[in-house]
C-alpha cells in the first residue's frame, strides 16, 4: 500500500473520489458495414446491376434497356466524372477518370450501350475498391490524441482544481491519482510511483518515480499518489513532439503517386487531341467521310481507354492483400504491397514485438537454508499484494509450479524500490538489488559471514553482475535484513523471432532493432535474435532519426512496432506494421499493416509475396500496354470494327484480371 503525505500541498481526501484521466478504449477495424456504407463501393455495384438488367431486358424492349442503361452510366460515372470535371475546372487539367467517361459515352453514341456500361463499371469498381482501401489506410491521429488527458488537477491554495491542460502553465503543482494518465511533462515534487512510461519510451518494465524524476504526458501511473510540478506547455510536451512527428510523416506524398498523377494527365491529354484529330482532320487531309472519321475515333477512344491498365494493378493487389489476410497480415491499401516488394531493411521494435512484452522470471537463486519452493512461496505471497509486473511475475511462476501462498500481512509498497509483508512471524522485503551496494549493508553483511551455499553475502553482487550483463532485472529477496534469495527476470524473446529474422536475411534484407531499453538488455536480446544492427536508449524522435537515416543509407525500410511511441516511425518508414494483438489502438492506425496475430514470422514471406506482386503487375502493364498499341495501329492501318476494338480491350483486361487473381493461390 502506497503511504503518502499531507501538507502544505493539500489532503488527498477531498478529491479520492474524483474523475481524472484515465487511458482510453480504442476501437476500429474493417467491417462489412463500413465497406457497404462506402457511396463509391455503392455506385459501383449498383452500376453493375443495372448494367446486366440492361442487358437481359435488351432483347424485348430496346426502349427500357437503354433508360437503364443510361441510369447505370450516371450512378457509376458521377463520382468519377465529378472529379474529372474538378481537375479540369480548378486544376485545368485532364485526367483518365474524363477520358474513361468520354470513352464510355462514346461507346453509346454509336449504339454500343453495353461495352460502354462495362467500361463505366470495372472503372467505377476498382476505384471504389481503391478508394475504400486508401480511406483505411490514413494515418488517423485520433486516438494518439485521446491519450493527451484533457484536464488536470491543479493545487491552488491547498485545494485541487480541475482544470484544461491548455491552461497550465510552468511551475504549476498538479496531482495524478492512481490508475491516471499523467497529464503534463514534469518533475515529482511529492510522492512516489511507478509509471508505465512504455507509451512514450518503449521500455517493458514500469519505472519507479521518485522526487525529483522526470515524468512524460501521456504515460501511466501506477499504484501511488504523485505530485508533480510542470515543467513543459500542453504544446511542448513530449506527447505533442510524437503527435507532430506523425503529422509530418503523413503528409509527405509518395513518388509513385507524383508519377501516376503526370501519367494520366499526360496519357488523356494525348487521347483526348489524337480523338479530336480523327474528327476534325482526317476528312480535310485524308479524305475520309464525316461517318468514317467519327467511328475511327470512337474506336480509338474505346481501345485507348485504360481498363486494362488500371487492372493490371489493382486486381494484383487485392488479391495480394486477401492472401496475406489468410494468413493474418492485413494491408490497408495496395500501395504498401508495392513498397514492401522494395523493403532493404525491416526495423523491430523490441518490447512487445521481438519480446513478448512482459517480464518472466528466468532466474530463482535461494540462499542457504532455505527450499525453493518454501522461498518461492513466500516471494509469490509478499508480491501478491501488488500490481506491478515484476510482482506478477514472480506470483505467475509459482502458479506454475503449484505453490500455495501464505497470509501476508502489513503489506506495504516501498516507495521507489519494491514490496515488503510479514509472513509466518518474520518480515521479508523484495525489491531492487541496489541494496547491495549501500555501505552500511556491505559493512554489516561482511560481519555476518558465510550466506549462501559457503559463498559470502558479498558474492550476491557477483550474482548480480552475471545477471544483468546478460540483460536481466534483478531483485533480491531480505529476511532480518540480510538476502536469502536473488530473483532475475527479463522480457522473453518471441519464440519465432530468430527464425522471422533469419528468413528476412535469406531475402537480402538487413534487420535492425530499435529500442527504449538500455543498451545491455539490448545486446542480449539482438545477440538471442541475430538482428544486424541494434539501437537502443531511444526516446520517439530518436526512432524517427534513426528511420530517416536507415532510408537514407539503404532506401525502402519497414518498421514493426506495438506501442504509441512507434507511432512516428511507424509513420514515417516505407511501410509501418503495427502488432494485432499487443499493439496500442494509435500503432494500428497509424500502420499501412497489421500482423493480426503478431506473427512476425510471416513478415519475410510477405516480401516474398509482395516482389511476386510486382513481377505480375509489370508482365500485365505490359500486356495491356501491347494490346492497346497493337489496336490502335491497327486502327490506323486497316480499321478495327467497334466490336472486335472492344472484344480485344475487354480480353486484355479479364486476361490482366486473372492474371492477379493467381497470386491468391499463392502460399
Amino acid at each position: 500500500m502506497q503511504m503518502v503525505q499531507s501538507g502544505q500541498i493539500g489532503d488527498l481526501s477531498s478529491v479520492e473520489n474524483g474523475a481524472g484521466p484515465q487511458r482510453p478504449r480504442h476501437s476500429g477495424g474493417w467491417d462489412l458495414k463500413s465497406l457497404l456504407s462506402n457511396p463509391e463501393v455503392l455506385a459501383a455495384l449498383g452500376s453493375g446491376v443495372l448494367m446486366l438488367a440492361a442487358w437481359a431486358v435488351s432483347q424485348w424492349s430496346e426502349s427500357l434497356s437503354v433508360i437503364l442503361y443510361v441510369v447505370s452510366y450516371t450512378i457509376g460515372g458521377w463520382i468519377k466524372a465529378k472529379e474529372g470535371v474538378k481537375t479540369l475546372l480548378i486544376e485545368r487539367d485532364l485526367d483518365v477518370n474524363l477520358l474513361m467517361i468520354a470513352a464510355a459515352l462514346g461507346a453509346a453514341t454509336i449504339g454500343y450501350w453495353n461495352e460502354g456500361a462495362m467500361l463505366i463499371f470495372i472503372f467505377a469498381l476498382s476505384g471504389a475498391l481503391e478508394s475504400y482501401t486508401m480511406q483505411r489506410s490514413r494515418k488517423d491521429i485520433s486516438s494518439l490524441m485521446e491519450l493527451q488527458p484533457e484536464t488536470a488537477l491543479r493545487i491552488e491554495n491547498g485545494e485541487m482544481v480541475s482544470i484544461s491542460i491548455d491552461q497550465l502553465e510552468l511551475g504549476d503543482l498538479i496531482l495524478v491519482k492512481p490508475g491516471e494518465l499523467v497529464p503534463a511533462d514534469g518533475k515529482v515534487y511529492r510522492g512516489g510511483s511507478s509509471v508505465n512510461q512504455s507509451s512514450i519510451t518503449g521500455e517493458s518494465i514500469p519505472v519507479d518515480k521518485v522526487v525529483g524524476d522526470e515524468v512524460f504526458a501521456g504515460t501511466l501511473n501506477g499504484e501511488g499518489v504523485l505530485y508533480v510540478e510542470v515543467t513543459q506547455s500542453a504544446d511542448q510536451t513530449l506527447f505533442a513532439k510524437i503527435i507532430k512527428l506523425v503529422e509530418e510523416a503523413e503528409s509527405e506524398v509518395p513518388e509513385s503517386e507524383r508519377f501516376i498523377k503526370r501519367f494520366e494527365s499526360i496519357y488523356a491529354k494525348v487521347v483526348v487531341l489524337v480523338t479530336m484529330g480523327l474528327i476534325l482532320l482526317t476528312t480535310p487531309l485524308l479524305g475520309w467521310d464525316w461517318s468514317t472519321s467519327f467511328y475511327k475515333a470512337m474506336v480509338f477512344l474505346v481501345v485507348a481507354s485504360p481498363c486494362a491498365l488500371v487492372s493490371s494493378i489493382m486486381p494484383a493487389m487485392l488479391s495480394a492483400i486477401s492472401n496475406r489476410a489468410r494468413k493474418g497480415v492485413l494491408f490497408k491499401g495496395g500501395a504498401h504491397i508495392e513498397n514492401m516488394a522494395r523493403t532493404a531493411v525491416v526495423a523491430f521494435d523490441k518490447t512487445g514485438t521481438l519480446t513478448l512484452g512482459a517480464p518472466i522470471v528466468t532466474d530463482f537463486i535461494v540462499g542457504e537454508g532455505m527450499s525453493r519452493e518454501e522461498l518461492l512461496c513466500i516471494c509469490a505471497s509478499v508480491e501478491s499484494m501488488s500490481k506491478h509486473p515484476l510482482a506478477m511475475a514472480i506470483v505467475q511462476l509459482a502458479k506454475e509450479e503449484g505453490a500455495v501462498l501464505h497470509p501476508a500481512e502489513n503489506a506495504q509498497s516501498i516507495t521507489g524500490w519494491g514490496m515488503q509483508a510479514e509472513v509466518q512471524g518474520k518480515v521479508w522485503k523484495i525489491g531492487k538489488s541496489d541494496v547491495l551496494d549501500l555501505e552500511e549493508y556491505k559493512t554489516y553483511a561482511a560481519s555476518l559471514g558465510p550466506g549462501v551455499e559457503g559463498a559470502s553475502d558479498q558474492d550476491w553482487a557477483s550474482i548480480r553482475s552475471e545477471l544483468e550483463s546478460e540483460g536481466k532485472t534483478v531483485s533480491v529477496v531480505l529476511v532480518d535484513n540480510r538476502v536469502i534469495g536473488m530473483i532475475a527476470m527479463q522480457d522473453a524473446v518471441r519464440p519465432q523471432a530468430a527464425a522471422a529474422v533469419k528468413q528476412l536475411q535469406q531475402l537480402g534484407i538487413k534487420v535492425a532493432m530499435l529500442t527504449g531499453d538500455r543498451s545491455a538488455t539490448a545486446q542480449v536480446i539482438a545477440k538471442q535474435t541475430g538482428v544486424d544492427m541494434v539501437f537502443s536508449d531511444l526516446l520517439p524522435e530518436d526512432k524517427v532519426e534513426h528511420l530517416k537515416n536507415l532510408r537514407e543509407q539503404y532506401g525502402h525500410v519497414v518498421m514493426v512496432g506495438d506501442g504509441v511511441n512507434d507511432a512516428p516511425a511507424l509513420a514515417t518508414a516505407t511501410v509501418g506494421i503495427g502488432m494485432g494483438v499487443t499493439g496500442s489502438g494509435t500503432a494500428l492506425e497509424v500502420a499501412d499493416a497489421v500482423l493480426m496475430n503478431d506473427n512476425i514470422e510471416e513478415i519475410a514471406g510477405t516480401v516474398k509475396l509482395a516482389r511476386k506482386t510486382q513481377r505480375i503487375v509489370k508482365q500485365n502493364m505490359v500486356f495491356a500496354i501491347t494490346v492497346i498499341l497493337t489496336l490502335i495501329v491497327a486502327n490506323f492501318l486497316q480499321g478495327v470494327a467497334l466490336p472486335l476494338g472492344v472484344i480485344g480491350h475487354e480480353g486484355s483486361t479479364i486476361l490482366v484480371i486473372l492474371n492477379g487473381l493467381r497470386l491468391l493461390r499463392t502460399t
